[in-house]
């Protein structure tokens, strides 16, 4: 490698492309990024809505659990996605397999804007809800990993954090997409419309941003180190076979989902999702205000992902992901207790000066049992967990609720609200004060900074560790295993211990395990990459 002109960007093979057709490979890879994730994560953010009009009614947090559910079902099928589209980009080339990728992922996210609901079609409704659900996770399981390998084929070798980090600011991109549409969506109808069609608007407009990506993607080559592949005869003739065939390749395909895809997912929806379940449901912060300040972090939180990516171009990307995954320990449980106590400093007081105990001989809650409703303590505990409330369970020969020291005679879900608020706690929505509002927008930038420090280099990294021939299959599979299983379903996972143990704090130990399992992975059995040659 000679170098980078001021004109032409250098790839390892020897051949060059146009400074303006980098940018453009950049800008479409990240583009159609962005609209595979706005897709999926408006899913997430309307999971209340989609959960009351999908799912069975008269529980309202198993709607909430079951549509977190069915999130988490398109995460699961992301490794079947990835091993198909995987062996594809690297049978038949990157470019037309992520074409592929892009027109189902949109195709199914307006799908899901035009199901009829429960209450038209019965149990077809959610039937036919969690078939597209699978379509969008076979389609993002082959989406980033074509991206990925598209960039990184074509950057230079001393840029490839950099400009692969754009394909991880991306993720967030999408994120941030997904709240703006819902945002404007909701503000131009009335709230009975938004009720009962226009939550659709979000997901229709995904055809929109297809023609787009489509457009855009349809102009770029095929990545040179495939071609350079292709001519010389050695693209793989079984890509999954060869992957998993040598015990080194293996080795590596479990290091990467432990230590890489595992760890950088949980931090990262664990700062997204959980951050605003956390606020709208355990603080009972309006919605609206929720999404909005969620945001305003996440647009400082871009940036995050676009500087690890450039300083592990010169530093490493071992030390960016291991720094990170420590900060995370120290600071993740002192982070959401400054959202909270930001958020809604009422119920902080409230929880502190006024406890709430149920008591029972069998006092004990799950969400998704059928009796539940003819057990009075589960009827209370189901309550107090729509509401968001921190109780703590006692075993008593009769059932008992106290409230701040009192015994609540009427058990009923309004007598149980009158107490509550005689107490000082909050049941209805709250909006944030103005320093509040600062202080949860930096608390949800320092958690980007987290995900930036562990995801920006990572997009470099898994190209890194790979050879060619099979890059596209090797560095898939892992990857949307770790992040399907052990992030895919973390908004599901962590709200049930929420709503088991009555603690909004309790769901963050699943972060935190995760995390701790990956730090150790990473320092002892991942590889620096930094440097690495990609033919």
């Amino acid at each position: 490698m000679t170098g980078v002109a001021t004109d032409t960007v250098e790839i390892e093979e020897g051949a060059a492309i146009g400074a303006a057709r980098a940018r453009l490979v950049i800008a479409a890879s990240s583009v159609g990024t962005i609209f595979e994730w706005y897709d999926f994560f408006i899913y997430g953010t309307l999971a209340p809505i989609i959960g009351r009009l999908f799912f069975p009614a008269g529980n309202e947090t198993a709607q909430f659990l079951l549509a977190l559910a069915s999130f988490g079902v398109g995460f699961g099928v992301r490794p079947l996605g990835a091993a198909l589209f995987g062996y594809l980009g690297d049978r038949l080339g990157r470019k037309y397999t992520f074409l592929v990728t892009v027109a189902v992922m949109g195709l199914a996210t307006a799908g899901v804007g035009l199901v009829p609901t429960y209450a038209q079609i019965g149990i077809a409704a959610p039937a036919i809800l969690i078939a597209l659900r699978i379509a969008q996770g076979l389609a993002l399981g082959g989406e980033y990993g074509g991206a990925t390998v598209y960039v990184a084929e074509h950057a230079p070798r001393h840029k490839r954090g950099f400009y692969t980090s754009f394909i991880q600011a991306s993720v967030i991109g999408g994120f941030l997409l997904s709240l703006i549409v819902v945002l404007s969506s909701q503000a131009s109808v009335t709230r009975e419309v938004w009720d009962s069609w226009g939550w659709r608007i979000p997901f229709l407009f995904s055809l929109l941003l297809l023609v787009v990506s489509l457009w855009m993607r349809l102009r770029l080559h095929e990545s040179p180190v495939f071609q350079a592949m292709k001519a010389a005869g050695r693209v793989s003739g079984n890509p999954l076979k060869e992957s998993f065939s040598s015990l080194a390749n293996f080795k590596l395909i479990i290091v990467t989902m432990l230590g890489i895809a595992a760890g950088l997912t949980v931090i990262w929806y664990t700062a997204q999702f959980g951050a605003l379940y956390f606020l709208q449901n355990a603080q009972r912060l309006d919605d609206m205000w929720t999404r909005i300040l969620i945001g305003i972090g996440a647009v400082i939180s871009l940036g995050w992902f676009i500087l690890f990516g450039t300083l592990s171009d010169r530093i490493g990307r071992k030390p960016s992901i291991v720094l990170g995954y420590g900060l995370t320990l120290i600071l993740l449980f002192p982070l959401f207790h400054a959202l909270a106590s930001a958020a809604n400093p009422g119920m902080a007081e409230a929880a502190r000066r006024a406890p709430v105990i149920v008591s029972g001989p069998h006092c004990a809650y799950n969400p998704f049992a059928s009796g539940q409703q003819r057990d009075e303590c589960g009827q209370i505990l189901d309550h107090l967990a729509s509401k968001g409330v921190i109780y703590t369970k006692m075993r008593t020969p009769g059932i008992a609720l106290v409230v701040g020291g009192r015994p609540v005679a009427d058990r009923s879900p309004a007598g149980i609200d009158k107490a509550l608020m005689a107490a000082g706690w909050s049941v209805e929505k709250v909006k944030p004060t103005i320093g509040g509002a600062v202080v949860i927008v930096l608390v949800v930038a320092a958690l980007g900074m987290l995900s930036g420090m562990t995801y920006g280099p990572v997009a470099a990294l898994l190209a890194e560790l790979f050879p060619a021939r099979i890059r596209y299959s090797s560095m898939s599979i892992p990857y949307h295993v770790g992040t399907g299983y052990f992030g895919g379903f973390l908004p599901f996972i962590s709200q049930y211990i929420v709503a088991r143990s009555g603690n909004p704090f309790a769901g963050l130990w699943y972060t935190f395990a995760v995390v701790a399992m990956a730090l150790i992975v990473t320092i002892f059995w991942v590889p620096e990459t930094v440097g690495a040659d990609l033919d």
